[in-house]
């Protein structure tokens, strides 16, 4: 994040005394840093020590759905053919994944007391629909729909949905920490005034009560493939404050401010998130180029060291014809991509586009899984046959 954030109670100097009501014994003092002791940090107070562990087994929690022998073409598919629902942790399933990227969609559709980690990767959660609180050691972040959710890895977490009527999530891990674009900021990390976002528009933590409840509670950890349980005695959640720059926070989509250029702008002009293997990028409604000549509709395009990947959400997509919210493209680094038949002229002329989408570039190859083969429309790849 790029601003100092705290709540709750914290003493004067880190690294101090700070002792509970009664003046006997100490809330336990804890350091998350990143990038060893050089990147951005926030130190949490604790009712309890946070390395008690009581049991630890391994789970099998989803199945291996690699497909190894996935051909080397366009993709297009549909992820709500997946119907198979569950709670936030276990209604999970990947369609693209790399040494450091994966992307998948969750359709929750039940509760859990379960508490959640991520040990070996960041997380991004879009809320394609639903609405609820996530909930932290840090704190409370209500979304709702087209929210955009930053979780740094090795936060615990829960996510408390208002209904399970309708829940759709879009997931991306990463083995980086997801960040704001240095171009965006100013040598004193203020986000700059030609940043399609501000300060004001990223939502952190509220406060949260903390927890001095002591009984089991059942935390599911992550670690790449595996999963596993682990039982806690007390309350996941008993910070009774915290203060530094690393912690979750909310963005929505339709917060973002588009640019718009005199002919065609490339993705990057809108850029949301960086990582270290892959970038993220908002399209939002805006209107189109205005050289009296401009081809609004992208121009084909060879992208030698990236994958790109989009999660179409809602809206008209000017370029590509079949695809629905929920759709995922993916046109792999090293083959020409561009718009289909027709729509190159049919986007001349026009004013404005209305759509709401999600972009991924990685610089890794990406590998389809057999949910791609399960809900993939077979016939995409011979779309642009005129």
């Amino acid at each position: 994040m790029p601003f100092y954030h705290k709540l709750g109670e914290i003493p004067r100097v880190k690294h101090t005394t700070f002792f509970k009501k009664g003046g006997k014994s100490l809330y336990r003092e804890e350091l998350i840093s990143s990038k060893g002791f050089s990147g951005i940090y926030s130190n949490l107070y604790h009712f309890n020590m946070p390395t008690s562990v009581k049991s630890v087994k391994p789970l099998e929690l989803h199945k291996t759905v690699d497909w190894p022998d996935a051909p080397l073409l366009y993709y297009h598919f549909l992820t709500d053919k997946i119907k198979e629902g569950g709670n936030f942790i276990s209604s999970r399933h990947e369609f693209l994944v790399n040494p450091h990227c994966k992307i998948g969609t969750a359709k929750v559709t039940e509760d859990t007391d379960d508490f959640y980690r991520n040990s070996l990767a960041s997380e991004y959660i879009f809320f394609h629909r639903g609405s609820g609180v996530m909930l932290s050691p840090y704190g409370r972040i209500s979304f709702g729909p087209g929210d955009q959710l930053v979780i740094p890895r090795t936060t615990t977490y829960q996510i408390k949905f208002d209904s399970f009527e309708d829940n759709k999530l879009l997931i991306i891990e990463s083995d980086t920490a997801f960040e704001i674009p240095n171009h965006y900021k100013n040598d004193y990390g203020q986000l700059e005034e030609h940043a399609p976002y501000c300060e004001r528009d990223l939502r952190p933590p509220e406060y949260l009560e903390p927890s001095d409840i002591k009984e089991d509670f059942r935390v599911i950890l992550k670690a790449g493939n595996k999963y596993f349980e682990h039982i806690v005695p007390h309350h996941p959640f008993g910070v009774v404050g915290w203060d530094g720059y690393l912690y979750p926070f909310a963005f929505n989509i339709k917060d973002y401010h588009p640019k718009v250029g005199r002919i065609h702008l490339p993705p990057p002009a809108h850029l949301l998130y960086k990582t270290q293997h892959f970038i993220i990028c908002n399209f939002v409604p805006r209107l189109y180029d205005f050289h009296k000549d401009a081809i609004p509709a992208p121009y084909f395009h060879s992208n030698i060291d990236s994958d790109e990947v989009l999660y179409y959400a809602e809206g008209d997509f000017m370029s590509r014809k079949g695809v629905v919210g929920g759709s995922i493209t993916l046109h792999p680094g090293g083959m020409p991509h561009g718009p289909q038949p027709g729509k190159i002229e049919q986007s001349v002329g026009a004013k404005e586009t209305n759509e709401y989408a999600i972009m991924i570039d990685t610089y890794s190859p990406l590998h389809p899984t057999l949910n791609v083969k399960e809900t993939m429309d077979e016939n995409y790849h011979k779309s642009w046959l005129e």
